[in-house]
């Protein structure tokens, strides 16, 4: 079945409170108002993640509402050395307290309690701001300082509405851009992380859902420079139905290339050693050799997940829209599984 792109603005629930035009666009076309949902505020997600990273550093920060816990985490990993530092705060049942935005284009969310604070800010401009200060992070060191993310010249984004096979009211509706400049400072107890525009990038995850009562999801992205050109992908698959928009494309100086199914061959006896990467369309090819892994399991109520993340880098070559071959090598990014159970 021909996946479905979506050219024009739609809305993403019908006029009964229920999903529909599933399929992928370039841009955020899909107008989502979760007033309209005909689903229970427990079943109701929202993600806001930024990745960002150095030659020497990834920091992941990422602020979750997953309606009977929702949490703030921040990791900060060393890609010189296997270190690490991960400090998360949880709130019990915030159920739409956190307000986070509508659309991955407009609005602000921020964590601000017992004098922590991350704050993701969203400009006109497509830029993305992210500030945090946190005085005791990781053995007693504080964590503080703001980074600006900056979009590529007419760049495009992957995002995606998909439905879930045996739930009518579940979806899932994403967007994800891993081509951002990223510039500013992030001190780390006496030490400094400096973000300089070209020698560091970021990349946008985002998504709101209706979840389904268990969930299974493949997910990678990675960026970087490559030969003077700017290069990111996002590629992954879960148990909702991509068969009308994957989340799998490739981007050149933020353009996307988007790509069909992807399968992730993962060395199941040993995550730390070579993975392999290949789509069914032939078009990508691609290794990741993991430098080291970061687990994350949370569990209140009914509510349980897991997600096992592993850092790394990428090397490969991917077929463009026009059939153009372009190699990468050593693209920083990660790759995870996360499951879920409500």
């Amino acid at each position: 079945m021909p996946q479905s792109e979506i050219c024009s603005p739609l809305s993403l629930l019908d006029d009964k409170g229920q999903p529909h035009n599933f399929g992928w666009s370039k841009q955020a076309y899909l107008f989502y108002d979760p007033a309209l949902l005909y689903a229970p505020g427990h079943m109701i997600t929202g993600s806001d993640r930024y990745i960002v990273h150095t030659a020497t550093h990834m920091i992941v920060f990422e602020i979750r509402d997953d309606g009977w816990l929702g949490h703030m985490c921040i990791s900060l990993v060393s890609l010189r050395d296997k270190k690490r530092s991960t400090h998360s705060y949880r709130t019990i049942m915030p159920l739409g307290a956190y307000q986070m935005p509508d659309s991955s284009d407009a609005g602000s969310v921020r964590w601000n309690r017992k004098k922590t604070l991350l704050d993701f800010i969203c400009m006109e401009s497509g830029a993305k701001i992210i500030k945090t200060d946190i005085p005791k992070f990781g053995h007693h060191r504080g964590l503080r300082g703001a980074l600006v993310l900056s979009p590529p010249g007419d760049s495009q984004s992957l995002v995606t509405n998909q439905p879930w096979r045996n739930g009518k009211k579940a979806f899932r509706y994403t967007c994800c851009s891993p081509w951002f400049f990223t510039e500013g400072m992030i001190q780390f107890g006496s030490s400094e992380i400096i973000f300089n525009r070209g020698n560091a990038w970021g990349i946008m995850d985002w998504y709101r859902c209706v979840r389904p009562k268990a969930d299974i999801r493949y997910w990678a992205a990675a960026t970087g420079q490559s030969d003077g050109r700017q290069l990111g992908f996002c590629v992954g698959y879960s148990s909702a139905d991509s068969s009308q928009g994957t989340e799998n494309g490739f981007f050149i100086d933020g353009r996307l290339h988007k790509l069909d199914q992807v399968t992730f061959h993962i060395p199941l006896s040993n995550w730390l050693s070579e993975w392999r990467f290949t789509s069914n369309d032939n078009r990508l090819e691609m290794v990741f050799n993991p430098h080291q892994e970061r687990m994350d399991r949370r569990r209140m109520f009914f509510h349980y997940s897991a997600r096992r993340q592993i850092f790394g880098f990428f090397s490969g070559k991917v077929h463009l829209d026009d059939g153009t071959v372009v190699e990468f090598q050593n693209l920083t990014g990660f790759a995870e599984r996360s499951k879920t159970r409500f």
